[in-house]
């Protein structure tokens, strides 16, 4: 079994953190999120991996050079202009030579989905392409589908208006198609799978869907991103855990370090305050800073303050200077 997965955006939701570093790269519990995606579909039988690559490509080949990731063989597809989401797909799955069926899944999301059951529900289905779907309690801001007792999508809007959703279940970023849902997308062309493709296999009763209550979360969001390393240390993933602090940190005895993530060669030094935050590799605290409800990446200075705010790789908070529901460097004005 062969999957395409999407990692071409641009990340802007999780900037400054995705201005050195592609989202799909930041860590999860010291592993890089595209690793745990990839290591979870190799354990549902997965074994080669085509990444849909558009933005920065360099980082996932020196990442792994050997193009293993788990186990599961890694193939890169670099898109030559943004496709979307079901241009993306018909690239690299053609760029792979996909002739059979094949998962896709959205590089940011993070679930405990067991894939092979969700391929086996679609072969039951005799579906040309079957969706993951999660409920949510607000599914306004998501493809939300109609969803028959026989497991038949009988309708599939994606974002609808607030109030006009057909259902709470939501498309969850994991799908399983027949190759010939590449032949409905026009080759070279920028088309969303959302609002193109899956609207025209609902039309011919073709579309079909798994709803699951696992773990899921959309981890491009900074707020889910923070929760998605947290969620690792409170149990709440079935299989997959972490240490608070990595091996090679420097956390200072007399710091206070309070469910929070401390990743590779990060220094916090005494006096300092971290608390349900994410201190990304290589980042600084310095003595007497406090650190809440954040995500850094650069350097926090003495006796600052930081909260509910992201530091990129560049972005430093001064000694005694306070960051509060910001980001360093700031966001650029749109």
């Amino acid at each position: 079994m062969r999957a395409v997965v999407l990692v071409g955006g641009f990340g802007t939701r999780l900037r400054p953190l995705t201005l050195t570093v592609p989202k799909p790269m930041l860590p999860i519990g010291h592993v890089p999120m595209i690793a745990r995606l990839v290591e979870r579909l190799g354990r549902g039988g997965v074994t080669e991996v085509v990444l849909a690559l558009g933005f920065r490509p360099e980082p996932f080949i020196e990442a792994f050079p050997d193009g293993q990731c788990g186990g599961v063989a890694l193939t890169y597809a670099v898109e030559p202009e943004p496709l979307d989401t079901a241009g993306a797909i018909k690239f690299a799955a053609e760029f792979a030579g996909i002739d059979d069926t094949f998962v896709v899944a959205n590089g940011d999301v993070m679930t405990d989905l067991d894939v092979s059951a969700l391929v086996a529900a679609h072969r039951s289905f005799g579906a040309e392409a079957t969706l993951h779907l999660i409920g949510v309690d607000d599914p306004s801001a998501f493809g939300v589908v109609d969803l028959a007792d026989d497991g038949a999508v009988t309708a599939f809007v994606e974002k609808p208006v607030p109030g006009t959703e057909p259902s709470n279940l939501i498309n969850a970023g994991t799908y399983v198609f027949e190759p010939s849902v590449l032949a409905r997308i026009p080759a070279a062309t920028k088309v969303s799978v959302e609002r193109d493709t899956f609207p025209r296999i609902v039309a011919d009763a073709g579309l079909f869907g798994v709803a699951t209550d696992d773990y899921w979360i959309d981890a491009g969001v900074p707020t889910l991103y923070r929760a998605a390393n947290l969620d690792l240390l409170d149990g709440k993933r079935r299989t997959e855990r972490c240490d608070a602090v990595a091996p090679t940190a420097d956390v200072s005895a007399e710091a206070v370090v309070r469910h929070s993530i401390v990743g590779d060669r990060v220094r916090v030094a005494p006096g300092a305050s971290v608390i349900d935050s994410v201190l990304l590799p290589g980042s600084t605290v310095g003595a007497g800073a406090t650190v809440e409800r954040s995500l850094v990446m650069g350097a926090v200075g003495n006796d600052a303050v930081v909260r509910d705010s992201m530091i990129g790789a560049d972005g430093q908070v001064g000694d005694g200077e306070t960051l509060i529901d910001a980001t360093s460097p700031a966001a650029a004005a749109s």
